[in-house]
């Protein structure tokens, strides 16, 4: 199983942290297996990071093997939906950035994808669904795939050129505008439309 993962799939988040930006296509990075964090665990702050930031994003279940997908059978390889937290040591990444060096460090390190229940796709319009983000009971972050820059559609065409798709692999289709810092005893709570889908302490 792998975790593959969109940049910048939001304009007001791309303005937000790289103004001027333009994505031509969609920005891909992965995270290992032990990134996960799964159960309404709680997240513990790493000691390697000053600033871990929350990135909250609907997530995608792949539901069969492709390779190759046309955009218009994608819908055809996903069958469930959730969301999932990207923390993102951002103190790290900024520093990766400045010498374009990779991201794993800063993305994948252990527990760093919170991933929510799943839930059958079935129902819900994947272009135009909305999901929201609250820290200590304030929504800090709202989004709606309507803004996305890529849909999950194209993103799935796009990634399975370069990485077989397999059942149980997932996809974090990127956050909109509103990151920010968590801290320890901050409390997570993340909804797709008006169903709570995970709720976790920051330790």
């Amino acid at each position: 199983m792998k975790i593959l993962a969109v940049g910048w799939n939001y304009s007001d988040h791309v303005q937000e942290l790289n103004p001027g930006l333009k994505p031509k296509s969609p920005v891909i990075f992965m995270k290992p297996e032990t990134a996960l964090l799964k159960d309404n665990k709680p997240f513990y702050l790493p000691d390697f990071s000053e600033r871990v930031d929350y990135e909250c994003e609907l997530v995608v279940r792949i539901s069969k093997m492709g390779k190759n997908i046309s955009e218009k059978f994608a819908n055809r390889y996903y069958d469930a939906i959730g969301l999932g937290v990207d923390f993102t040591a951002r103190d790290l990444q900024n520093e990766f950035k400045k010498i374009g060096s990779p991201w794993e460090i800063c993305k994948g390190f252990d527990n760093s994808a919170p991933v929510s229940e799943f839930i059958s796709k079935e129902g819900y319009d994947l272009k135009n669904l909305h999901f929201s983000l609250k820290k200590n009971g304030e929504v800090v972050q709202n989004g709606n795939t309507a803004d996305m820059v890529f849909s999950v559609d194209e993103i799935i065409a796009y990634v399975s050129r370069f990485f077989t798709l397999k059942t149980g692999d997932l996809i974090f289709t990127g956050t909109p505008v509103g990151v920010g810092p968590v801290k320890i005893n901050d409390h997570l709570e993340g909804f797709i439309e008006e169903k709570q889908m995970f709720s976790f302490d920051v330790l």
